[in-house]
């Protein structure tokens, strides 16, 4: 079901024994540690991508200053990561340094032989800032995407209709107290129009929502994974959620799934900086078995990971549809 490319060597665990969930933690939760560099208080919401047969990365980690950066990273497995310890150096198309990377909850795509970073940036408010790479050793920095306030930029990962598409959900400086789906399109990566409503913020997810990894593109339609947030008398709660959206119009919605794929539950995902957090940025997935590895963040303090399987997935997004 799943088109795109074979990924033998992809990172997987069977379902455990009894298990009747669509999706399935990884038993050696957490993969990366909240201080598996010298400078980190915490790493989450980090991106991932296959390389050469190997594994590449683009981490978030926030300082013990709580100051946010982006910092490569290369794995042989996509489960045991070696991650740079300065933060991801930016520059110009006249190959001068122009900052490092600044900000979070990075996403990374691969489109017409580039790798391009997407991240929430800081321009008089948090925005979608952009980069690219043709060897994930240096990246070129382009224009923000967006005028603030702006979240969650993530790219599909081909041109539809000869146009770069892009979801994201326009915001505020804070916290959000609302949160709608949107997408908008561009020729150039640059210069972004054309804006589509995706999905709104309802069910269990009625505080707000935001797209998470990669789209993946199966028969069905492009298999979008998302965060979900309601709030309750204790707080935020974030979770996973899944829709399939149209393959030619991706701002229509074919399904979205009534109930979450995954919940905070384990105590890795309850206890840390901000307490009972899911937020998915990244999967890699095989089209000859259908299996899909997806990276979460866990109470914004360490990368986790679960599993499901492709078909498995999209039954259930159907048989649960809105």
């Amino acid at each position: 079901m799943i088109i795109g490319n074979n990924l033998p060597n992809i990172p997987w665990q069977e379902k455990p024994a009894g298990c009747n969930d669509v999706v399935w933690r990884y038993s050696n939760n957490p993969i990366v540690k909240r201080d598996q560099i010298p400078s980190a208080n915490s790493i989450f919401n980090s991106a991932v991508i296959a390389k050469d047969g190997k594994f590449v990365g683009v981490f978030r980690s926030d300082d013990k200053a709580m100051e946010q950066h982006l910092f490569l990273a290369k794995s042989d497995n996509a489960i045991d990561w070696d991650i740079e310890h300065e933060p991801m150096p930016l520059y110009n198309e006249k190959d001068e340094q122009v900052g490092v990377a600044c900000g979070y909850d990075p996403r990374v795509c691969f489109i017409d032989g580039k790798y391009y970073v997407t991240w929430c940036t800081q321009f008089h408010g948090p925005t979608i800032g952009v980069a690219y790479s043709y060897d994930f050793k240096k990246f070129y920095r382009l224009e923000n995407a967006f005028i603030p306030f702006n979240r969650n930029g993530v790219l599909f990962p081909r041109k539809i209709n000869d146009k770069f598409y892009m979801l994201s959900r326009p915001s505020d400086n804070g916290h959000t107290p609302f949160g709608d789906m949107f997408l908008s399109q561009s020729f150039d990566m640059e210069h972004w129009g054309y804006h589509r409503f995706v999905m709104q913020a309802q069910g269990w997810a009625w505080t707000k929502l935001g797209a998470g990894p990669i789209p993946i593109e199966t028969e069905e339609g492009w298999l979008l994974l998302f965060h979900g947030v309601g709030t309750t008398c204790n707080g935020m709660i974030y979770s996973m959620g899944a829709a399939i959206l149209d393959i030619d119009e991706p701002w229509k919605v074919k399904y979205r799934c009534k109930p979450y794929i995954l919940h905070p539950t384990e105590m890795y995902e309850c206890v840390g900086d901000v307490p009972n957090v899911i937020f998915p940025c990244a999967t890699l997935h095989d089209a000859a078995t259908g299996r899909i590895s997806i990276y979460y963040g866990a109470a914004d303090t360490t990368v986790c990971m679960a599993f499901a399987q492709v078909d498995e997935l999209i039954k259930y997004i159907k048989d649960n549809a809105i």
